[in-house]
């Protein structure tokens, strides 16, 4: 049988049987293998571009991993929700906003998004490299997001363009789709959502122990407009 091929995010185009627990039990082991944060990691660089000079207020961290990004929004005045599919990753980023201060700024909780997601109205949304081996519908969770932005809020969704050497995903058949596809999928109303930004930077990363290699970045910025209607 060929091979199936991959998108960014893991998902096959023959479909993933594997259920969530499995998922859950993955990332688990990715965060505990990397051991609690004695500080509050680096926040994601296209975060701080985008957000920098933006008025702070309730923001959404999808898959918050280590938290550098909920807890630099935090700092920044922003009050945060921040969840992952990992119960570790969720406990510690909850765990390292109160050692900081930040815990009356940070709410972090687990939520697999296929099947759940927070309650609330936003005016940033943020999913940094939202990929996983595992079957998720990556397009229904950013329609979802998106239903959830306050007008004039914005959804930031970052993916990877290309493969780090230190990266999970080391399939020489993956794909990484374009800023401008992904948006298409999401298949949100140009009357109510408008397309800010879709580009594919470069820039020097840092993984593991110090190693660094020049990697792309997906960006997708998406606004809802002031007068668009409430869901």
């Amino acid at each position: 049988m060929p091979k199936n091929t991959t998108d960014a995010s893991g998902a096959s185009d023959a479909g993933d049987a594997t259920d969530a627990s499995d998922a859950a039990v993955f990332w688990d082991g990715v965060y505990a293998a990397r051991g609690p944060a004695a500080a509050a990691p680096r926040p994601n660089v296209r975060l701080v571009e985008t957000v920098a000079d933006l008025p702070p207020g309730d923001a959404l961290d999808l898959g918050c991993g280590s938290g550098g990004d909920a807890l630099w929004l935090a700092r920044r005045g922003w009050r945060v929700t921040a969840v992952d599919i990992s119960a570790v990753a969720a406990d510690r980023v909850g765990d390292l906003a109160r050692s900081l201060g930040l815990g009356e700024r940070v709410s972090a909780a687990r939520h697999d998004l296929g099947e759940t997601f927070p309650e609330g109205r936003y005016d940033l949304i943020a999913a940094h490299y939202l990929h996983t081996p595992y079957g998720l519908d990556r397009s229904a969770v950013l329609r979802t997001a998106a239903g959830r932005l306050r007008p004039g809020g914005r959804l930031l969704v970052v993916d990877h363009g290309s493969t780090a050497p230190w990266s999970w995903n080391q399939d020489p058949d993956v794909r990484h789709p374009p800023p401008r596809e992904v948006a298409a999928g999401i298949g949100l109303d140009p009357a109510t959502w408008a397309v800010e930004r879709a580009d594919a930077p470069r820039r020097t990363a840092t993984g593991p122990g110090g190693r660094t290699a020049e990697v792309t970045d997906h960006v997708l910025l998406i606004r809802r407009l002031p007068t668009a209607r409430r869901d």
